[in-house]
């Protein structure tokens, strides 16, 4: 892969959670709203980047054998900075997000981008892979949170859409709701994907 492949395979090819179906835990439970969306997102990019960036510089030193646990140590590591961080800078998104920032340490997604890429490839690469993953996960968080919190709420980013009479859908901010946007946004993108002659679900 080259690097120009690896900054853009995450954005449509490997899109979690809308390609790989990977990451849906969060996509499902923090997208209420748009900034909680892009938050969780920015989250799981930085630790993404940074999880692969050293996980590539330790994949020779690592033994085979404690790989994954090895893995574990260091996405924990970051996840526990990032947590500081929110809670220090941030700590009203930190709040809303709650538990689902420290479960970024069983994100299937890093776990996965540290397995099956950053294990095998050269710091750069791998680098650009978890930019890469990470904007996509975020752009599809924030996409997922703005339609719910438009229709569930008649806000984006807390700003008001709609005028006074808007009578909002509330059941989209709640687990219903995300549950019918990310079916609709799957159907759609497996519709264009067979129009382009694509196959939907990467393997």
């Amino acid at each position: 892969m080259t690097l120009k492949q690896a900054l853009v395979h995450g954005l449509w090819e490997d899109l979690p959670p809308f390609r790989l179906v990977l990451g849906l835990c969060p996509a499902l439970a923090v997208t209420s709203s748009a900034e909680n969306g892009l938050g969780m997102g920015l989250a799981a990019t930085f630790v993404l980047v940074f999880s692969n960036m050293f996980i590539s510089v330790l994949r020779k030193v690592i033994p085979d054998k404690v790989r994954i646990g090895s893995f574990i140590v260091v996405i924990a590591t970051l996840v526990v900075l990032v947590e500081m961080i929110m809670k220090a800078y941030f700590f009203p998104l930190s709040q809303q997000l709650g538990i689902f920032i420290p479960l970024i340490v069983v994100n299937c997604i890093i776990l996965g981008r540290a397995e099956a890429f950053a294990s095998r490839n050269p710091v750069l690469l791998s680098m650009a892979d978890g930019l890469s993953v990470g904007i996509g996960f975020t752009i599809s968080l924030a996409v997922l949170g703005s339609i719910r919190e438009i229709l569930g709420a008649g806000t984006w980013f807390g700003w008001q859409v709609f005028g006074a009479s808007f009578e909002p859908f509330e059941f989209m901010v709640k687990a219903p709701g995300a549950f019918i946007c990310l079916g609709i946004i799957l159907g759609l993108m497996n519709a264009y994907s067979r129009m382009r002659g694509e196959t939907f679900i990467q393997t």
